[in-house]
Formats: structure tokens, C-alpha cells, sequence
């Protein structure tokens, strides 16, 4: 008899556990930690009409298309058209800037051989056209730099506006079906 009650505690033992974890995936509470379409672009959406999730999730489909319809932006596309244009504009100035103290150096000694030539001492000159030739190369390299970077800011504060407007157009559309958008 001992033996038999020992066989049932250990089935109940194994067999609680998995029975827990299958009630709770079962459960709302345990389904609601899913991050909804909503969510992922940065809105809370509260179904105030009791909308299950289910119902909640097709809703929030069928507006996200709608958004992207109308205002003709997809934030997912439109932040990763954003990252790309930025990246290539910071490895332009990169390509640009290579070297660009020491070819302005190279640039300047020439230039300075010559004039210095010209005056009577080629070296002097060389020494000087080097030096200001070194200086004129890091100013356009810090130049491209403030460009990129300029640039970098405009296409993410365009980026922002354009999600801000999807924002506004799917949030109108799930409140129009008794949802609550903040």
C-alpha cells in the first residue's frame, strides 16, 4: 500500500509542473506579455470595448496597413532606409578624410618647394607649405566630418517626423475602433 501511494506521489509530482505550465500558457495574463504591433512602434494600445488579443491583434494589422497606406510610411522600412543613408554618408567623409593631414602636408610642401624656389629658398618654402598644407587638410577633414554628422541629423529628425505621422494616422484608426492610444 506504502509502495502505491509513493508510485502516486511521484506521478503528481512530475505531472504538476507540466500541468501548471500548460494552464499558464492558456492563461490571458501570461499571453498579454507578448508585445503587440503597437507596442513595437512605441504606442500603448488598451482594447476599452473588451476586443480579446486575438481580436486585438487583427485590428492593429488591418490599421498598420491602412497607416501605411495613406501616409505612405512604414516605420520599420523607413528607420532602416534611415540607418543606411546614414551609415553610407559617415563612411563617405571616412573615404574622404583618409589621410587627409598628411596629403594636405604632400600638397603643401609641393606647392611651397615652388614658391620658396621662386624666393630663393625651396626648403623653407617646402617647410612651410608643408606645415599649412598639414593644418588645411585637417580642416576639411574636420569640415566633412561636421557635414556627415549634419547630415546624420537631418535624415533622423526626417526619419522621426515621418514615423510620428504613421503614429498619428494608426492611432486614429485603431480609436475609431474603440481602442485607447497613447
Amino acid at each position: 500500500m506504502k509502495t502505491k501511494r509513493k508510485k502516486i506521489l511521484v506521478v503528481a509530482a512530475v505531472v504538476a509542473p507540466v500541468l501548471l505550465i500548460a494552464l499558464l500558457s492558456n492563461d490571458p495574463s501570461a499571453q498579454a506579455q507578448q508585445k503587440t504591433l503597437g507596442a513595437s512602434i512605441g504606442l500603448a494600445v488598451f482594447p476599452s470595448a473588451g476586443q480579446t488579443q486575438t481580436v486585438q491583434s487583427q485590428d492593429e494589422a488591418a490599421c498598420y496597413q491602412w497607416a501605411v497606406k495613406n501616409t505612405g510610411v512604414d516605420p520599420f522600412q523607413a528607420q532602416k532606409t534611415a540607418n543606411e543613408r546614414t551609415a553610407s554618408a559617415q563612411q563617405q567623409a571616412a573615404n574622404a578624410n583618409a589621410g587627409a593631414g598628411v596629403g594636405g602636408a604632400a600638397r603643401g610642401a609641393a606647392g611651397g618647394a615652388l614658391i620658396g624656389g621662386i624666393a630663393g629658398d625651396a626648403g623653407k618654402g617646402a617647410a612651410i607649405g608643408a606645415a599649412a598644407g598639414f593644418v588645411g587638410g585637417r580642416m576639411r577633414k574636420r569640415h566633412n566630418e561636421a557635414q556627415a554628422e549634419e547630415y546624420t541629423q537631418n535624415v533622423q529628425n526626417a526619419t522621426a517626423a515621418q514615423i510620428d505621422t504613421f503614429k498619428k494616422a494608426f492611432s486614429a484608426c485603431l480609436e475609431s475602433k474603440k481602442y485607447i492610444v497613447k
